[in-house]
């Protein structure tokens, strides 16, 4: 196609677009000579509705099927997945500006006075989008221009998503380094006697804590990549899952490299220093006491 396809969005005023095909929605032909304008359908609306590239279709910018038009469906795509419409179908359909100027035109308006909601405007240096607002909402009275970022609300709701996302991360760590803390003071204690050994040897405090960190270090190193192979190979099955479930092909869990390396960052430092902390108070102890049985 050699004009650009517009969506149907939320900005122009057409709240149900009505499907209609003739002799059951297989109709490929019309009577008329002229070529009915093409349309693109989303992936979701063909298989509700049972469309195929080819199909001649009726649209309408009503629920009642007044004002009806034929299109041609020139291929079925699909939707750019997003976050903010998740849960719901994205039954849309693709068609070009003016084809839609015409289908949504009131029948007494006059040719030439559709009137423009929306504008977007692609600066050369994004990063004066908030300058280049604040001098044509000054200039301009009775427009309102606003950077892309802050357009929608959708930006506002992933931010707020985000902190709460923080949240439960920070509370999850902290609890999870209390248990980690208990849990290893538990496992130490039980080797009151190897320690006590160890220092009647003549081995010094430095030395056992030395050893311990090192330990302590292999062991959440261990535990760190443990846990990261098993997201890597259960990332899988919760993408297949969740995107049957939303009929969507947003990617849910996405173990980078970056979010390894936090979590190794996280996981091998809390690890070594819960192991030093419950060895310290153990090794603060005397040699005797820690042998005796």
């Amino acid at each position: 196609m050699d004009r650009q396809l517009t969506r149907v969005a939320a900005a122009i005023p057409i709240f149900v677009l009505v499907l209609q095909t003739s002799a059951g929605r297989a109709a490929s032909t019309q009577a008329e000579d002229v070529e009915p304008p093409p349309v693109l359908v989303s992936r979701q609306l063909a298989a509700a509705e049972g469309l195929e590239t080819g199909q001649t279709v009726r649209l309408a910018p009503g629920s009642n099927g007044k004002g009806a038009q034929p299109f041609k469906i020139a291929g079925i795509y699909e939707p750019v997945p997003d976050p903010a419409e998740l849960g719901g179908v994205p039954r849309e359909v693709r068609l070009h500006l003016t084809d839609l100027l015409s289908l949504t035109r009131e029948p007494d308006a006059v040719a030439g006075t559709e009137h423009v909601g929306t504008v977007n405007i692609a600066l050369k240096d994004p990063s004066d989008a908030s300058r280049f607002a604040r001098d044509v909402n000054a200039l301009m009275p009775g427009v309102l221009a606003v950077p892309a970022a802050g357009a929608t609300g959708a930006a506002g709701r992933f931010e707020v998503l985000e902190r709460f996302h923080l949240a439960i991360a920070l509370v999850t760590i902290v609890a999870s380094t209390v248990f980690l803390l208990a849990l290893t003071i538990m496992l130490v204690d039980e080797r009151r006697e190897t320690v006590g050994v160890l220092r009647l040897i003549g081995l010094p405090v430095r030395r056992i804590l030395v050893q311990v960190l090192l330990e302590g270090i292999l062991i959440a190193s261990a535990g760190g990549l443990f846990g990261l192979v098993l997201a890597v190979a259960s990332q899988g099955l919760i993408n297949a899952f969740f995107q049957w479930r939303y009929d969507t092909a947003l990617i849910f869990v996405r173990v980078t490299p970056g979010v390894a390396a936090l979590c190794l960052a996280i996981a091998i430092p809390l690890g070594a220093v819960a192991t030093v902390v419950a060895s310290w108070a153990l090794l603060r102890k005397g040699a005797l006491r820690l042998a005796r049985r």
